[in-house]
This record gives structure tokens, sequence and C-alpha cells, in this order.
């Protein structure tokens, strides 16, 4: 627990820097950037306090940093210059632009932080076993689990880039490569890499842990991810409706016949 406790102050330390630098700017869609880097920062100080390094915790570090910096890097080339996301302008405009600047701080920020310290459990488990580490055919799952849904997750978005990329396109419904066989593969990817981390946790010998994994699988589907984006584009784009008669939400699957 207070190998806990002190990621927590260091993650509390981070946001709190990054919500001055959103006052500055008047931006706060710069936490999303942070996402990523987050669990980078937890994962090596877990890493790092947690002695003696074996198999395992080496293989999960080299996996998260993969993941995490390829997140915030991603979302650092969608954002920067392009302005605060829209989300956090309906907040600004809602809460209003004199009360939003320190409302920000906890309505976002330190939600954000929170949410990593909880979602990184599996991280911890890992790094707070007392297991040998040597690698069991558990962890060599985890590793296959990780591979698809990172190809799934970073696949998706480099289409969904270069889809968005070309003006032809504005207006209409992605439905090829990863997108054809779901309508969210980075969301799908994203929480297939975090039950990897699960999995790695659970071969450690750490199983509450998994909470995390679990929490950022409901976080992805019914609130900041699938449930939050099909509201969206079922008002901005006819097509969707179609698309969502054939294609699978969320699990990847082959369309629909229709």
């Amino acid at each position: 627990m207070t190998l806990f406790l002190q990621a927590a102050l260091i993650i509390l330390f981070l946001v709190t820097l990054l919500w001055v630098w959103s006052v500055f700017i008047k931006n706060a869609s710069i936490v999303d950037i942070f996402w990523g880097f987050g669990f980078v920062v937890v994962n090596s100080f877990y890493v790092f306090m947690s002695g003696e390094l074996n198999a395992r915790k080496i293989l999960v570090l080299v996996l998260v940093s993969i993941w995490g910096f390829r997140l915030s890097i991603y979302l650092a080339i969608r954002n920067i210059g392009k302005g605060e996301d829209f989300r956090y302008q309906e907040f600004r405009k809602n809460y209003g632009p004199k009360r939003y600047w320190w409302f920000s701080f906890f309505q976002t920020f330190l939600l954000q932080g929170v949410l990593i310290m909880i979602v990184s459990l599996p991280l911890l488990g890992i790094n707070s076993s007392a297991n040998s580490g040597n690698l069991k055919a558990l962890d060599y799952i985890g590793i296959a689990v990780w591979l698809i849904g990172f190809t799934f997750e970073a696949g998706g978005d480099f289409q969904l880039a270069r889809f968005k990329k070309d003006i032809a396109n504005k207006g209409k419904v992605l439905n090829i490569g990863f997108w054809k066989y779901t309508r969210h593969p980075n969301y799908f990817g994203d929480s297939a890499v975090w039950w990897a981390y699960a999995i790695f946790s659970i071969a450690a010998g750490s199983y509450w842990q998994i909470i995390g994994s679990i929490v950022m699988t409901l976080l992805i589907i019914k609130i900041s991810g699938v449930a939050l984006l099909e509201k969206t584009l079922n008002h901005t784009k006819p097509q969707y409706r179609e698309y969502i008669q054939k294609t699978n939400s969320f699990f990847p699957w082959f369309p629909k016949n229709k």
C-alpha cells in the first residue's frame, strides 16, 4: 500500500502541474495526452522500487512503455494545434469560464489521476508480487492477448487518422480494415491490452488487482469511450446507422449480411 500511495503522490504532482499549464493556455484537453504517459510513470516507479528485476517485470515494463508512449504520441500529434476538444469546450460553457479554471482541476485532472491509479492496479500486482517472476504458460497467453490488443488499437488509430486526412471522406463512415470487424477497434484493442496486464498479474499470484482491468473496460464501453462516441456519431453521420446494423460494436467479428 505504501508503494501505491507513493505512486499516487507522483501522479498528483504531475496532474497538478499539467492543470496549471492548462489554465495558462486555456486548454483542458491536454490531459488526454498525459493518459498513456501516466501509466508509464506509475509502472516505471513500481519497477524501480520493487527491488530485484525478473523476466515478468522487464517484459511488462517494455509492453507498458510501448503502449503508453505510442498512445500519448498519437494523441499529441492528433490534438496539438487543434484547440480545446469539444467535450472540454462544452464543460467550460456549462460551468462558466470564470469558474471552470479551478473546477477543471477536480472534474478533469484529479479525476484522471485517480483513474490512472485504479486502472494501473494490475501493474502494482505484478511488481509487488513475491513470485519468482519466471514466465509461465499464462504469461505467454498474456503476450498473445497484448499483441492482439495493441494491433487492433494502433492499427485502428492509424487507419482512422489516414481516413480523416482525406477530405473526400468527410461525412463518410470508415468500414474497412479493422473497422470492418468492429465499430471500435481502438477501444477493443485498449481493453484487450489491459486484460493482458490482468493475466500477467494473475500469473504473478496477484488476483484482486485485476479490478483495474475491469474498471478500464467499463470506462471504455459504458462511459468515456464507446457509449459517448456512438451517441455523437448517430447524430452527425446518417450512414452510421447502416454501419451499426452490419458491424459488431466492440468484439471483432465478421460483418452481418444485411
